[in-house]
Parts: C-alpha cells; sequence; structure tokens
C-alpha cells in the first residue's frame, strides 16, 4: 500500500472514529407513543390529524415525539413550547420540510410558504412587509373591498327570505377581493375567466373556486409518500395525482395571466403603472438589484400563494363565526346593540369603525381561537441537533405547534370549548403572534405574511353581515341540530356548509348600494 494511502485511510478512520465518540450514548427524547415498525405512529392520526394529536398531547404532555414513518415529528402544543419554537430559538426551526406538496403545488418551493430559510426567502418576506402587504398597500387597495362588500350585501339581500348555503356568497366575496388585488380583476364574475381565451384555456368561476379550495387542501394533508418515501411512488392516497392535476390547471391558468399583464405593460411603455400585484411582482423581478433573481415561477408561486391563502382564510372564519352565532342568540343581540350604537342605522360599517366595535372584533377572535385557521401551524423542520425543555431534538425533524391545543387549555382559557368572545374584551389580545396563546396567524418570521389583510376582510365583513341582516336557521332546525364537524386540510373549514336564511335589519333604502 502507498504510504499517502495508508495515511489517508487513517485519517478517515480517525475521524469516524472522533464522530463516533463525540456522539451521544443516550438521547432523552420527548415523550410520546411507542412506534410500530415502518409506519411508526401513523396508524394513531385518523381523518382529522389535528384531533388525533390533541388527544396525544393530552396523554404524554406538551411537548411529544412521534415516529410519521421514519421521519422524527416534534409536536409542541404549550404557550412555553410554542414561544420557544416560534421565537426564542425560531433560528433552529424557520426551515420547511420538503413535501410532496411543496413540489408539485408551489414550482417547487419557489412560493412563500414552503421555500426554504435562505436568502431567497428572506428576499420574499422583505418584498411581502415592504411591498406588497405594506400599510400603503392595503390602502391603495381598500376600494376593492368596499366594492366586493357591496356586492355580498346586494347578493344576500337578493336572497333574502330563502335558504342560502352562506360558504358560496364569503367564497366569491373573498375570492374577488384577492383576485382584483392580484391579478387586477375579478375571475368569478361573468361565467368564465378571461385569461387564456387567446390561447383556448378557459377557466369558469366555478372551476376556479374549486381549484382554489383543492390547492388549499393538498397542502395540509397527511400524504404517506412524505412519511415513507420509499412508498411514495405508488401514491397510495391519490394526494400527488391531485397535486399535479390543479398544479397543470393553476399553472396554465396563471401563464395566461402574466401573458396578459405583460402584454399590458408593452402596450403602456414608460407611462406603465403598477395596478396590481401582479404587475408589482413582474417589476419586482426585472429589478437588477435583488439579492437574489425572481425567476418567472417564483412570480406564478407568489401570485398563487396570494390567491389561496387570500381566500380560505376569511371565508372559512366569518362561516365558523355565524355558525356560532346562530348556535348562541344572545350574542346576536350583543352584537347588533353595539352595531346601532356605533354606527346606527343610517350606514354600513367601513374598515376605519372597527376599533370603535371590540365586540365584534371579539368574535372574530373567538372563532379563530376555537376554529383555528391553521389548526397546526405550517410545518417547521429542525437545521440541527438542539435542546428543548431538556429534551434532544434531532437535526431535521418535522416539527409542528398545536395551536389547536393552545386554544383548548384550560390552564389558558375558562370554558375553554365555550363560545365566549368577552374573554377577547376582558383581556386585549392582539392577532399579530405576540401573545403565543393565540396564534391565528402563527408567529415569528414564519408567520402568515398577510395577516393584516386576512382580519381586515374578515372583521368588516363579519360587521356587515351582522349589522344588515337578521340571520335564522331554515324550516323547523334549532340551534341544537347546528353540524359542528370540520374536515382538515391546512385549514378546518365546516363539513357541511352552514344553510341560512337571511332577512333585512336596516330601513329598506340602505341596500340600494
Amino acid at each position: 500500500m502507498e504510504p499517502y494511502t495508508a495515511a489517508f485511510l487513517a485519517t478517515v478512520a480517525l475521524l469516524l472514529l472522533a464522530t463516533v465518540l463525540r456522539r451521544p450514548t443516550t438521547v432523552n427524547l420527548p415523550p410520546g407513543p411507542k412506534p410500530w415498525p415502518i409506519i411508526g405512529n401513523l396508524n394513531l392520526i385518523g381523518p382529522l390529524p389535528h384531533r388525533s394529536i390533541h388527544q396525544l398531547t393530552r396523554k404524554h404532555g406538551p411537548i411529544i415525539h412521534l415516529k410519521f414513518g421514519s421521519k422524527n415529528v416534534v409536536v409542541g402544543s404549550s404557550v412555553e413550547i410554542a414561544k420557544l419554537i416560534l421565537k426564542t430559538m425560531d433560528t433552529n426551526f424557520i426551515c420547511r420540510p420538503k413535501t410532496a406538496a411543496g413540489k408539485h403545488t408551489t414550482y417547487g418551493y419557489t412560493d412563500i410558504t414552503w421555500s426554504p430559510y435562505g436568502p431567497y426567502w428572506r428576499q420574499a418576506r422583505k418584498l411581502c412587509v415592504t411591498e406588497l402587504f405594506s400599510a400603503k398597500r392595503m390602502g391603495s387597495f381598500e376600494y376593492i373591498r368596499v366594492a366586493e362588500m357591496t356586492s355580498l350585501v346586494g347578493a344576500v339581500r337578493g336572497r333574502c327570505g330563502e335558504a342560502i348555503v352562506l360558504k358560496d356568497l364569503l367564497s366569491t366575496m373573498s375570492s374577488n377581493v384577492i383576485s382584483r388585488m392580484v391579478l387586477g380583476r375579478s375571475y368569478l364574475a361573468g361565467g368564465e375567466c378571461g385569461a387564456g381565451r387567446g390561447r383556448g384555456v378557459v377557466v369558469t368561476g366555478g372551476e376556479f373556486k374549486r381549484m382554489l379550495e383543492e390547492l388549499f387542501l393538498l397542502n395540509g394533508v397527511f400524504n404517506v409518500g412524505d412519511w415513507i418515501p420509499w412508498m411514495g411512488f405508488m401514491d397510495l392516497q391519490g394526494y400527488v395525482k391531485r397535486m399535479k392535476v390543479v398544479s397543470r390547471k393553476f399553472d396554465r391558468f396563471l401563464e395566461d395571466v402574466l401573458e396578459e399583464h405583460e402584454g399590458r405593460r408593452r402596450a403602456e411603455g414608460d407611462g406603465f403603472v403598477a395596478a396590481d400585484m401582479v404587475d408589482l411582482l413582474l417589476q419586482l423581478a426585472d429589478d437588477p438589484t435583488l439579492e437574489v433573481k425572481l425567476e418567472r415561477n417564483g412570480v406564478k408561486g407568489f401570485a398563487q400563494d396570494l390567491l389561496a391563502g387570500g381566500t380560505e382564510s376569511s371565508t372559512m372564519t366569518i362561516e365558523w363565526a355565524i355558525t356560532e352565532l346562530l348556535r348562541k342568540p344572545e350574542l346576536f343581540k350583543k352584537a347588533t346593540e353595539e352595531l346601532d350604537r356605533v354606527i346606527g342605522q343610517d350606514r354600513w360599517v367601513k374598515e376605519k369603525d372597527m376599533p370603535d366595535l371590540p365586540y365584534i372584533k371579539a368574535i372574530a377572535k373567538e372563532t379563530m381561537r376555537l376554529h383555528p385557521v391553521a389548526p397546526l401551524l405550517t410545518p417547521r423542520r429542525t437545521r440541527e441537533d438542539c435542546k428543548v425543555a431538556g429534551y434532544d431534538i434531532p437535526a431535521d425533524t418535522l416539527v409542528i405547534v398545536s395551536s389547536w391545543t393552545i386554544g383548548r387549555d384550560p390552564q389558558l382559557w375558562d370554558n375553554p370549548l365555550e363560545f365566549h368572545p368577552e374573554r377577547f374584551i376582558e383581556d386585549e389580545i392582539d392577532v399579530k403572534g405576540t401573545n403565543f396563546k393565540f396564534l391565528p396567524f402563527g408567529a415569528g418570521r414564519r408567520m402568515c405574511p398577510g395577516y393584516s389583510l386576512g382580519i381586515k376582510v374578515i372583521e368588516s365583513s363579519l360587521a356587515n353581515l351582522l349589522h344588515g341582516f337578521i340571520w335564522k336557521l331554515p324550516g323547523q332546525m334549532t340551534r341544537h341540530d347546528i353540524e359542528m364537524e370540520e374536515i382538515y386540510g391546512l385549514s378546518t373549514p365546516k363539513k357541511n356548509p352552514l344553510v341560512t336564511i337571511a332577512h333585512p335589519r336596516l330601513p329598506l333604502e340602505m341596500y340600494s348600494i
């Protein structure tokens, strides 16, 4: 053997020995159920993962260790653990896991939600804060929110006295708000989306809504292939196939949207002014000073993120709020008394009125506590080995914060299963993730960047629906008959949409808007 070869092998052997000697002989993992071979603890996760995990945390404690297939998973479900993960030690928990949803539905992790920690994500976050969701930008789009709120009121008024599926009207309103802000116009009015007609790609308004719902659902499913990689090619649940289908639909649609916007930019030349978020993203993509170039797929990933996130959260929260109020009619009375006192019966609620409507704001917050948009905050991944609350957390561990469990903790909330908006008047807690017992939009640097838009739409829409209409249940149905089951995705919408009847509450001339 040549001398340098022997020296090289000896060096490698010493390095391997040093690694073994440095490795701790025992790893003090958080408590948790014993995993099965191959599947780990996946047998304990039912069709509503947030409820399954909630039961496991109640049994094993505020920080638990699970095995999903071959993957280590740690769940935090207390204020103290959530604060450590989301704030104190967030640099180690700021990564996102690699999932099939991220790969197939977000242009290879080029969106805001699933992009990995690094220069690209830091730039994306900065663009959200300083450009897309700045106070000035949100103010410039207020006329859109007002117009769509007016359309919602008109749609409800036009169907007063008949049973309506409230979710349908709410999703149309929120989809129109976000599509006009992001894409420049409504893609639900008039039956067919205008984008793509030149290339024969036509998307109906109904299909556009279904695409958004499917995208949001698939980004929250428990896909077996994510946890047992060698089984991924089989796609046992059919989720990956659905992801590819909806991704292709969105890509054709967004390509046409971008072509339409680029055509307007060319036509207007030096006089071009960005009118919506896609215009702004295309301008940023041409900016040579960006640290990381924003490619075309990145523009589409951003736009898709904004469309899906901005639609589902407001629709779901308002529907749950009306549902909870129908179960407790005395709360309707408190809400309308506040509205009549502050607003009167001769005008509609404006966004600037919301600070003077603490009870309406409390209803919105209480709804988000009991029915969080993200019951299991978007998962994170550890960058390196660390310790949390005395337990060892290995690198590359999936980390979940259960806002569902925190929102139901009897040590934090009196009668936590009761819908009681007054608790948010007695204890003023904001939605910005600064109080870790209430995390409707997450917390820290990875929290939802569009929370300011979400809360504006939720509060003002809810206020106007309560101000303008008396809500009743259809037929002989009583409040005890209301179904409260949910389904699981990234969010927890009602399993069976609420069917309700509206009657005018204001003078009839108020509806001539």
